[in-house]
């Protein structure tokens, strides 16, 4: 009896290591109209503030990716810009990161909420059923629902999408979060992972710099401030006990100039606080932060200052 035992203990242990259990990896890509939350479910699903968020439209410009890693699977999300209809180089930019979290999907999650229709983006959609990519239907704020709103929507978008599964939630409220993952495991492929099992995400700490700084911009200006700001960081030196960073804040015109210092450069100084507030707790140590304001004519129009910028898709 003991050699049999020992026998059971070999062969299950040889049996462990011939059938591991299996790694699965992907690309799960957000995309959907503006201000539908994408952004905070970004956030939500990786367990950490990448994505800035506002309640303006078109807060995100670039593809930013989060990774969650765990020891049977890695998962690469994709924060994407809102769909819209280009009227700006800027905005064909944004669109450029749209298509491309198209062509590399394995999982698309599509996010739409309880007011958004599918005006303007019709052929976006069309790209979407044509692909063959697996999409989850997810339905946010349905904390806000009326009676019959959720199933008027979700017969709605389950009409002009080819969709896997329908998933009601609520980012805001961490309603139905659980089920999303689950979905995503269940379809992505067996894969090694694509990352380092340590990464968090493919952007550097100066691009998390000027998006915090960014995102304070769009929280405090109306209009079109916001939308005609970019934040480049000129200098960011890590020090073992701060943090030095000069970031320039660019605007079209002079008269955007000087809204965005305001009377006496208080407003502008409201900016540097929050902005350094935020940066301290997201680099988790002191910050200083050197901030200026120049012109830069029709940036989003210039294919040239637009790449200066990043935006080289």
């Amino acid at each position: 009896m003991p050699a049999f035992n020992f026998f059971l203990a070999n062969f299950a242990k040889k049996n462990m290591v011939m059938n591991p259990i299996p790694h699965k990896a992907g690309f799960v890509n957000i995309i959907g109209k503006p201000n539908v939350g994408k952004s905070t479910l970004m956030n939500v699903l990786i367990g950490e503030r990448l994505s800035i968020i506002s309640s303006k439209a078109q807060t995100t410009r670039h593809r930013i990716m989060g990774i969650v890693n765990e020891e049977n699977y890695q998962v690469v999300f994709s924060d994407t810009p809102g769909m819209l209809k280009p009227k700006y180089e800027l905005h064909k930019s944004m669109m450029g990161f749209v298509s491309m979290s198209l062509e590399d999907a394995d999982v698309i999650l599509f996010v739409t909420d309880l007011f958004e229709t599918d005006s303007e983006i019709e052929d976006v959609l069309e790209r979407i059923n044509q692909s063959g990519v697996p999409v989850l239907l997810v339905i946010n704020k349905i904390d806000l629902s009326k009676e019959n709103q959720l199933e008027d929507v979700t017969a709605y978008w389950t009409s002009r999408l080819k969709v896997h599964t329908v998933i009601p939630i609520s980012a805001q409220e961490l309603f139905n979060i659980e089920r999303i993952m689950q979905e995503i495991l269940d379809i992505l492929p067996e894969h090694p992972p694509f990352y380092d099992k340590e990464e968090l995400t493919d952007k550097t700490e100066r691009f998390f710099a000027s998006e915090i700084i960014r995102e304070k911009i769009f929280v405090n200006y109306k209009k079109e401030i916001p939308y005609s700001t970019e934040v480049s960081i000129e200098d960011f030196y890590d020090e073992p006990d701060i943090l030095k960073i000069r970031a320039v804040i660019y605007v079209e015109r002079k008269s955007q100039k000087g809204i965005l210092i305001g009377d006496g450069g208080k407003a502008i100084k409201r900016i540097g606080i929050q902005a350094r507030e935020a940066l301290e707790a997201f680099f988790g140590k002191k910050v200083f932060l050197d901030t200026h304001v120049k012109v830069e004519e029709d940036w989003r129009k210039n294919k040239n200052k637009l790449k200066r910028f990043g935006y080289d898709q």
